[in-house]
């Protein structure tokens, strides 16, 4: 393997997924990480290049990363990492054919994404102290994130100049790029107006201003990882013994949306989904949702597995 070469091809795919598919920086280094696996794999096996890798080779990669003892869930995303670095080397000339493309992606068990209750959402709303700077920025975190179902990638990025507080809509930056407007909701638009009128400034203390919304406590861009800590920090506080990450509130706002009636066209549009079969799986928790309702509320109902 030319070392040199393969390094190349690396970094004008990283910038590919950086620049063109606007790939947060989380999902590049999954993905530069599941190539250089497979690139030891190559070398263990004396396979010189990447021109030279077939699809039986590619299987037997699959085959022991299953042998030892890694989820089908994992394994089919290292797949599609090397599906997608191959399609690029196609694009570029480097390879003239993708031998992932042949290898059969491992069914993977559909997870009902988990999703938190009206009385458990409201805890964490009113859970930060918004007598304060840091208090009302956490605050609005949790409002933009449950009023708009936005992805965590989307809120830090998010500037001042894309609120629209009069329409109460914001426009926000998705997977590859694209653009959408989505709607705030009157309670996240009063949050924002304290911010911006209060907390935001003292944040900012005449630091250098970057545009974006969020701030942390030295007046720089919020990142997912600090947005991840603040989720964890208000979980503990409010003894909720779940597993709640960022994303639990754009599953908590997909479900409330069905449940209260909203077509699957529309929620899709408002996630930013391409594809509906994505959103779909919220049918599935609205469908579970009904069914514990009537179970329990019922005097006459079945009690299914009961």
């Amino acid at each position: 393997m030319n070392s040199a070469q393969f390094s190349r091809e690396v970094d004008a795919y990283t910038d590919y997924l950086r620049v063109e598919k606007n790939a947060s920086l989380h999902t590049i280094n999954n993905y530069v990480a599941d190539i250089h696996e497979f690139v030891a794999f190559m070398e263990q096996h004396q396979i010189n290049s990447l021109a030279a890798v077939s699809s039986l080779h590619g299987r037997s990669f699959l085959a022991r990363l299953a042998g030892q003892g890694l989820k089908r869930r994992s394994i089919a995303r290292k797949l599609s990492s090397l599906r997608s670095f191959y399609r690029f080397l196609m694009r570029e000339g480097v390879v003239t054919q993708n031998p992932f493309q042949a290898v059969s992606t491992p069914k993977v068990e559909k997870k009902l994404p988990s999703f938190l209750y009206p009385q458990e959402i409201e805890r964490l709303l009113t859970a930060p102290d918004a007598t304060t700077p840091l208090g009302q920025r956490d605050q609005l975190i949790f409002e933009l994130l449950y009023a708009s179902g936005i992805r965590v990638s989307e809120l830090v990025t998010l500037e001042v100049k894309a609120i629209n507080l009069s329409m109460g809509v914001a426009l926000v930056f998705g997977k590859g790029a694209k653009e959408r407007y989505v709607p705030i909701g009157s309670y996240a638009i009063s949050v924002i107006r304290d911010y911006l009128a209060s907390g935001r400034p003292q944040l900012l203390a005449g630091k250098a201003d970057s545009g974006m919304l969020l701030l942390n406590y030295r007046g720089e861009p919020l990142t997912d990882r600090s947005v991840r800590r603040i989720v964890d920090k208000y979980v503990e506080e409010t003894a909720l013994h779940l597993s709640i990450s960022p994303h639990t509130f754009r599953h908590t706002f997909a479900t409330h949306m069905l449940n209260a009636g909203a077509d699957l066209r529309t929620v899709q549009e408002l996630l930013g989904h391409v594809n509906i079969s994505t959103t779909q799986i919220y049918t599935h928790v609205t469908k579970e949702r009904l069914r514990e309702v009537y179970d329990s509320a019922h005097p006459r109902a079945e009690k299914h597995g009961r």
